[in-house]
């Protein structure tokens, strides 16, 4: 299995920065970015939530965060809307540090890898869940709190989006699919099938419980998967959400479209995403999740195309595990683009 680098090495936080408050909200220490350029008659705010990588801290996600904001003050299209981005640090990473090895891999010597990866994955959604109820009151207040209107009017988040990499695009997965406030997302380097990335991550580790034989299929609820993780994952996770532990068939059956769509209609129905992938990635390739992608441009092009899902799957050639310039410029552009719609007609045309 290749070694955890740092994807955010190439993402520089140099050049034009914005403001940083931070604050503590809910027990959490919160990053946010860019309240005092808020456009003064701005009473509608769009919030991009930022997951970091696995072995990131909140202030990794400084760079993009600044690219997309500084940015944004150039595509302002609205007076009446303003952009503001938050970043926390992910359970058990940064202040939340608490067990260095819960963060390492199987060949690190950590035998609970698979729960410890679910479980900050899972957290880092809950945590989100909980700041969604929570931030506008923190930073609005009715009308005196610290991002309020200079003439004391009030200011609500209406459009949330959410950006991860690595680790934050697993979890920007999962977000997508557990709450309807977030309506866009762009994906880095992330995995919407956790039970097949540990899979290969298993093959390429060597454990005993992954058997060539039936090719890693006893895996799944083995004692590095067990049960109680294999139930979660069809909780929590998009493909097994989806589809379990079985094979996403391919062509798919009448019989599995009548039965996905109203799962799809309370996932994502109306949402737009964007997919970041590395055709050199080792540690997340790509190929983990093309089955999904598959079923879900095809999906969204066709049988369920009424929805207005909007699907952009990038994949960059010579790219590993990083979240390089390409894809910074494209994650920016998109997310520019999802603010644009927010007060407009956001029944796009399904991309695939």
């Amino acid at each position: 299995m290749a070694a955890t680098n740092n994807p955010l090495a190439q993402s520089s936080a140099g050049g034009p920065g914005v403001s940083c408050e931070t604050l503590t909200i809910g027990g959490l220490k919160v990053d946010i970015y860019g309240l005092s350029e808020l456009p003064a008659a701005a009473s509608k705010i769009s919030c991009l939530w930022l997951h970091h990588p696995r072995l990131g801290i909140k202030e990794d996600m400084a760079g993009i965060a600044n690219k997309i904001l500084f940015a944004s003050h150039y595509r302002q299209s609205s007076a009446a809307r303003g952009l503001i981005a938050v970043a926390f640090d992910q359970r058990n990473h940064g202040s939340r540090l608490v067990d260095k090895i819960a963060n390492e891999a199987w060949r690190e010597g950590n035998k609970t890898h698979a729960q410890d990866i679910f479980g900050t994955i899972t957290g880092t959604v809950s945590d989100t869940i909980h700041l969604l109820d929570t931030l506008e009151s923190y930073l609005f207040g009715a009308g005196h709190g610290l991002g309020a209107m200079p003439d004391g009017g009030k200011r609500n988040i209406d459009h949330n989006m959410v950006l991860g990499v690595s680790l934050g695009g697993h979890s920007a997965w999962q977000l997508l699919f557990a709450d309807p406030r977030v309506t866009a997302g762009v994906m880095v380097i992330g995995c919407p099938d956790f039970m097949s990335l540990m899979k290969d991550r298993a093959r390429l580790s060597k454990l005993q419980t992954f058997s060539t034989q039936d090719n890693g299929a006893s895996f799944i609820g083995s004692r590095d998967f067990p049960d109680g993780l294999v139930d979660a994952c069809k909780k929590y996770d998009p493909k097994s959400i989806l589809f379990g532990t079985s094979d996403i068939p391919s062509p798919l059956p009448d019989s599995d479209k009548e039965r996905l769509r109203p799962l799809l209609d309370n996932r994502i129905s109306g949402k737009r995403l964007q997919i970041l992938s590395g055709d050199m990635d080792k540690l997340v390739p790509y190929s983990i999740s093309t089955p999904f992608l598959y079923f879900l441009r095809d999906a969204v092009g066709t049988w369920y195309k009424d929805k207005g899902v909007y699907v952009v799957d990038n994949v960059y050639t010579g790219a590993g595990h990083l979240f390089n310039a390409d894809m910074r410029d494209d994650a920016s552009d998109f997310v520019l683009d999802c603010v644009a719609l927010a007060d407009g007609n956001n029944k796009t045309t399904p991309k695939i």
